[in-house]
């Protein structure tokens, strides 16, 4: 999509720099991610990309630079020209309107389906459980469960487990949602239920910015790619311009890996 420059960015990350010890992880990452844009982050592994998804949420704390999501940042406020951080409860709550989506699940195993959605809009929002629980089984509706909400994590397949993680996420009405590889521990069957969920989200605009592999997503779905390599961008365009031509030999080499 395109916007005017006079739009806030949803993301905004300026020279960010991450480093665990002495080893710099991000080295200088800028990107402006748009209200209502999918920027898909491709790139080998080891190349900053899930650090710098963690970033964006203050999981993992900056060693330099900026981020603002819709203009706050999550983890820090300033106090006489200088970052003080945040007390976790405060983080937490400007966290909440940003939702991530990992890897693995992370379901409560002991809870049922749709437990696991109202947990965090009663806890973290304040919210009465009714108008949860009428949201959550909203949400599971709209990731084909309604007929899993009394389930638990371990009556359900991979694909549907990640489903429910999408689901969970929603019901804190994020304006912002990050993918952390959100197929990679799937089996090749259940890939494709859930890229056709975050599809879905795609088309009712929500703001994205995907860590994935599926190179047919990023094609399909993204606004913009995004390759990183060794903690920094390499390349950044729409998908037709990044897949069919390439400006940067990095972006190349991993193409060619990746097929």
């Amino acid at each position: 999509m395109t916007g005017s420059t006079t739009v806030t960015p949803m993301v905004h990350a300026d020279n960010v720099w991450k480093s665990f010890g002495h080893l710099d992880v991000l080295k200088g990452i800028s990107l402006d991610v748009l209200p209502g844009e999918v920027v898909c982050l491709l790139g080998s592994s080891g190349s900053g990309k899930t650090t710098f998804l963690r970033c964006i949420n203050h999981l993992e704390r900056i060693s330099g630079g900026e981020i603002l999501v819709d203009g706050q940042r999550i983890g820090y406020r300033e106090q006489k020209g200088t970052l003080v951080e945040l007390p976790e409860r405060e983080t937490a709550r400007r966290r909440a309107e940003t939702a991530m989506v990992f890897q693995q699940f992370n379901l409560f195993p002991h809870r049922t389906v749709l437990e696991n959605l109202v947990e965090a809009p009663i806890l973290v929002k304040r919210e009465p459980r009714a108008e949860a629980t009428q949201r959550a089984l909203g949400m599971l509706a709209r990731v084909g469960l309604s007929d899993k909400a009394g389930a638990y994590p371990n009556q359900l397949s991979g694909g549907q487990q990640q489903r429910v993680a999408i689901a969970r996420a929603l019901t804190m009405r994020p304006k912002l949602m990050l993918f952390d590889e959100p197929t990679s521990a799937l089996d090749p069957e259940l890939v494709g239920e859930v890229l056709e969920v975050m599809r879905d989200l795609a088309r009712g605009g929500m703001t994205m910015v995907v860590v994935t592999h599926e190179m047919s997503f990023a094609r399909d779905v993204a606004d913009r790619v995004v390759v990183m390599d060794d903690g920094v961008i390499v390349e950044s365009g729409p998908p037709e311009q990044v897949f069919h031509h390439p400006e940067h030999a990095r972006t190349r080499a991993f193409l060619a890996k990746v097929g």
